[in-house]
C-alpha cells in the first residue's frame, strides 16, 4: 500500500490493518492501530511505521485508547519465508529474551550484524527494538491483569532490571507502571486484556484476531484430533473451552482457550504458567494453534476468485489453518497417525504418552502429563505401541533427528530444509512431510493431493483440473476447505444411506471392485 492508501484506511477505520501497520501522530506524539476510534489526524502530521517497534524507535508512544500493541501480528511474517519472516517468528517465541541477539542470528544462520542490517532495513527496528516492544507489551499485561509487585512483572516480562522496566513503561506509555495499572480497562473495554489473574486463576490474555473467525471449525479440526492426558476439549458446542499442557522454556504451563470469540475481535484465554517468564513464549504458540495473525481478507480474496472454491470461501469465512503449541509433538503424532483410523492414531498416541510422557506435577482436570521428549523417544524401545516395527524404528530415527538438530523444526526454522531433512528419514514420505510443514512450521502455502479426503473434496467441488499455483500463497487454507467439503459430502451420503440404503450398499459394492 502507498501511505496515501494506508491514510484512506486510517480515515475509515479499518480494522482489516490492523497489525499490518501503524499510524503516528506528529502533534501528538501517539501511535495508534488503524481503526482508532479518536478523531483522524490530518494527513500532513501523520506518518506511517511497519511495527510498532519503529513507532517507538522514533520516538511516539501507544495510543490508551486503541491499545496498538495489543493487535494481531501481520501474516506476511507467517507467508514470508526469509530471514526476516524467520526472525520475527524467533522474536515472537522470546528467542531474543533467552538467548540475545548472538542467539537469534545464530539459528537463522547468519551474524548479528547482518540480521541487525535487515531487520532495521525492512522494519526499522533491530531485533533488541521488537523484542523491547514486546517486553513492554507483556508488562502492560502483568499490570493490569494481576496484583503481582512491579518488581515482580519485570523480572517476569523479561526487562534485566527494574529501572530498565520503568524506563521502558514510560517510554511506550507515556505512564509510570502504578499509573498504567490504575488505568487498567474495564470490562467493556474494546481493545487489550481485562479481568484480574492470579497464581491460581491464571492470567487473562485476550488473542486478538483479524476478520471473521471460523471458530467452530477450528475447535472441530482440534476436537478431532484431542490426546487425552495433553489436551481436552470441555463444553458443549458454541461454548467450548480447549484446555492443554504445555512444555515452555522455563517449566510446564496450562492454557485454557474459549470457542466464542468476543465482539472486538478475540479469544479469550487463560494461562497457568510455572514460570511467568513463559507468559510471551505460551501466549505465541496459542496464537499459532488457532492461526491468529491470518489475514482472512487476502486468502478470502485469492482463492474466493476460483469459481470451485468461491462457494467453499463464502459458506466458512475465517477459515484458518491450526499450527502446533509444540513441533515435535505434532511431527511425532504425525508419524503415529500414517495409515491408521483417527480413533487409532489416538490410542497409539495416548499409549506413547502413557510409558514415555512427563507426569504434571499438579494435573489439572484430565490434563496429566506433558508429551515425551524427543530425546527419550530416540532411545524408546516403543514395546508398548501396537505396530510394526519399521514405524517404530521411524518414530525412533524422528526422535533421534528432532534431539540432535538434523531436523529442525522451530519458529525460526528453514521450511525447504526442514522437508528435505523429513522426508530424509526412512519411512516418511511427501505426504507426512508436507503435513508437518503446514501445522509445525505454520506454512500457509502447503497442498497435498496426494491426501484421499482432499481429492475427494477436489472432485466434489469440480477443483480438480484447475490450476492449484492460482491459490498460493494460501493453499492450506485451500486444503482446509477440500477436508471439510469432503467431510460435508461423507455427512450427505450418511443421510442419504438412511434415506435409500440399497442405493448406498451398490455404492460400495462397485467400490469393493
Amino acid at each position: 500500500m502507498t501511505d496515501d492508501g494506508k491514510y484512506e484506511a486510517v480515515c475509515s477505520r479499518d480494522a482489516r490493518f490492523d497489525g499490518e501497520f501503524f499510524f503516528a501522530v506528529a502533534t501528538t506524539g501517539i501511535y495508534c492501530r488503524p481503526s482508532c476510534p479518536a478523531i483522524t489526524p490530518k494527513r500532513k502530521n501523520v506518518r506511517f511505521f511497519p511495527t510498532a517497534a519503529a513507532a517507538q524507535g522514533a520516538g511516539f508512544r501507544a495510543c490508551r485508547r486503541c491499545r496498538p500493541d495489543a493487535v494481531p501480528g501481520s501474516a506476511e511474517w507467517n507467508a514470508r519465508a526469509d530471514v526476516v519472516g524467520r526472525a520475527m517468528r524467533l522474536i515472537g517465541d522470546g528467542v531474543v529474551d533467552r538467548e540475545g541477539v548472538a542467539g537469534l542470528a545464530g539459528r537463522l544462520g547468519y551474524s548479528a550484524r547482518q540480521v541487525q542490517r535487515q531487520l532495521n532495513a525492512e522494519l526499522g527496528a533491530g531485533p533488541l527494538a521488537l523484542a523491547r516492544a514486546q517486553r513492554g507489551h507483556t508488562a502492560r499485561i502483568l499490570l493490569q491483569t494481576t496484583g503481582m509487585q512491579a518488581a515482580e512483572i519485570a523480572f517476569a516480562a523479561g526487562f534485566a532490571s527494574v529501572r530498565q522496566f520503568n524506563d521502558t513503561i514510560r517510554e511506550i506509555y507515556a505512564a509510570t507502571p502504578s499509573e498504567l495499572r490504575a488505568a487498567r480497562p474495564g470490562p467493556a473495554a474494546r481493545f487489550g486484556p481485562v479481568g484480574a489473574g492470579d497464581g491460581a486463576a491464571g492470567i487473562p490474555v485476550r488473542l486478538a484476531f483479524r476478520g471473521p473467525y471460523a471458530s467452530a471449525e477450528v475447535f472441530d479440526h482440534l476436537g478431532d484430533q484431542t490426546l487425552a492426558g495433553v489436551e481436552e476439549i470441555v463444553g458443549a458446542r458454541g461454548s467450548r473451552t480447549y484446555r492443554r499442557a504445555l512444555r515452555l522454556p522455563g517449566g510446564a504451563g496450562i492454557a485454557e482457550v474459549g470457542e466464542a470469540p468476543g465482539t472486538g475481535g478475540w479469544l479469550e484465554c487463560r494461562l497457568h504458567l510455572a514460570d511467568l517468564r513463559d507468559l510471551t513464549t505460551a501466549t505465541q504458540r496459542m496464537r499459532r494453534l488457532f492461526d491468529l495473525d491470518a489475514d482472512p481478507y487476502a486468502v478470502g480474496e485469492r482463492l474466493g476468485a476460483d469459481p470451485a472454491l468461491a462457494p467453499l470461501v463464502a459458506r466458512r469465512p475465517g477459515l484458518r489453518a491450526p499450527g502446533a503449541v509444540d513441533p515435535h509433538e505434532l511431527a511425532v503424532r504425525t508419524v503415529l497417525g500414517r495409515h491408521v483410523s483417527p480413533a487409532k492414531g489416538r490410542g497409539l498416541g495416548e499409549a506413547l504418552l502413557a510409558a514415555y510422557g512427563e507426569p504434571l506435577e499438579t494435573p489439572s482436570g484430565r490434563l496429566t502429563h506433558l508429551f515425551p521428549r524427543a530425546d527419550r523417544l530416540a532411545e524408546a524401545g516403543l514395546s508398548e505401541l501396537h505396530m510394526p516395527d519399521a514405524r517404530r524404528d521411524t518414530l525412533r530415527a524422528l526422535g533421534t533427528a528432532l534431539a540432535d538438530g538434523t531436523v529442525r523444526l522451530d519458529a525460526g526454522a528453514d521450511r525447504d530444509e526442514a522437508e528435505k531433512a523429513l522426508l530424509d528419514l526412512d519411512g516418511i514420505g511427501p505426504r507426512t512431510a508436507g503435513y508437518i510443514r503446514m501445522r509445525a512450521l505454520g506454512d500457509p502455502d502447503v497442498l497435498l493431493p496426494s491426501d484421499e479426503a482432499v481429492r475427494t473434496g477436489m472432485r466434489h467441488t469440480g477443483a480438480e483440473a484447475v490450476d492449484a499455483e492460482a491459490w498460493r500463497p494460501w493453499r492450506s487454507y485451500a486444503m482446509h476447505h477440500f477436508w471439510l467439503a469432503a467431510a460435508d459430502r461423507d455427512t450427505s451420503d450418511e443421510h442419504d444411506t438412511r434415506e435409500r440404503p440399497e442405493k448406498h450398499q451398490a455404492h460400495h459394492e462397485r467400490k469393493d471392485r
